[in-house]
């Protein structure tokens, strides 16, 4: 069979499998728009080829192993388990990330929380430099101080540490599996702590940080209330990475309420959150005594991530 037919193949099982899980409410009906994309990344993926290859090779006959192993991540997928999880990696701020059961699969939309970090702290010298270097080097005394809490994957750590190679880097989580993942895609793009790009720590949010206080502070944490139906929908994900209680706002006020304490004055706390609860977290920001709150919404319209200062610490940035 030729890729093309492997393909339209493909594409015809998981629209089937998509229709079916969203009659059943299983499945969000918008997902068959991304079905196209997800029998060339399986595809691409069984070959060990870019995307780009199935175009080009067309009419190239599959080995029947290949088709073989193409079927079986098709049955997968078909079955619910995200692509990423089958293909074992995905995108993210053109990064190629490895992700796992582990962690939350990071999502186009929490780049919208690394814009703002390179927004807010500006540093056109250091997004000059090339994002590799040939050899590590210590970032300078005074560079900005970044936390990255809750960092899953390492997505945004990694992404801002590629932007901004001046910057020193700190990323937290709770879950040492998670942490073995960032850690390990952190390393694969020359972004780790030998190269003395990114500290990764264990624990709970601000825990392993001490008395240490930051230029910035960013999160992406769970924020899906407990009985919210979306989580039925990412069932495969780690609940702990989605919900951090009933009202879905727990992680975020304990991040609100605790961020001054890690934060130099002037410093940025920069928060994703759901597209519903823009308003619940900046009156908890304003009734906190942040100052220059602001939210902004994503490429699809929606409130995603607010941004806000804190004024009244007295500690200038460390050195």
């Amino acid at each position: 069979m030729s890729l093309r037919a492997l393909l339209a193949e493909g594409r015809a099982r998981l629209s089937a499998a998509v229709a079916a899980a969203a009659a059943a409410g299983a499945a969000p009906a918008w997902r068959a728009e991304g079905v196209p994309l997800e029998a060339q990344l399986l595809l691409a993926h069984v070959l060990r080829r870019p995307r780009a290859y199935l175009i080009a090779h067309a009419e190239e006959q599959a080995a029947a192993a290949d088709a073989a192993a193409f079927d079986e991540l098709l049955r997968r997928v078909a079955a619910g388990e995200p692509v990423a999880y089958v293909t074992g990696g995905c995108e993210f701020w053109s990064l190629p990330l490895r992700v796992g059961p582990a962690v939350l699969i990071p999502r186009p939309e929490t780049e919208l929380a690394v814009e703002r970090c390179l927004a807010l702290l500006p540093d056109a010298a250091a997004s000059a430099a090339p994002a590799a270097p040939a050899a590590p080097a210590v970032p300078p005394a005074g560079s900005p101080c970044v936390c990255d809490l809750g960092t899953g994957s390492g997505a945004i750590a990694c992404a801002l540490a590629s932007e901004r190679p001046a910057w020193r880097i700190t990323a937290t989580d709770c879950s040492a599996p998670a942490l073995q993942v960032a850690r390990g895609n952190a390393a694969r793009l020359g972004l780790g702590a030998r190269d003395n790009r990114i500290e990764f720590l264990q624990g709970h949010w601000f825990e392993p940080l001490g008395t240490r206080r930051f230029d910035l502070l960013v999160s992406n944490p769970p924020y899906v209330g407990a009985a919210d139906p979306a989580l039925a929908l990412l069932r495969h994900e780690p609940r702990l990475a989605l919900t951090p209680g009933p009202s879905g706002l727990e992680a975020l006020g304990e991040l609100i309420r605790l961020a001054p304490r890690h934060l130099v004055t002037d410093g940025w706390l920069v928060l994703e959150h759901g597209a519903d609860q823009a308003g619940a977290v900046a009156r908890a920001l304003v009734a906190a005594g942040y100052a220059r709150v602001r939210c902004h919404r994503d490429l699809a319209g929606h409130a995603r991530v607010t941004e806000a200062s804190w004024p009244g610490s007295g500690f200038a940035r460390p050195a």
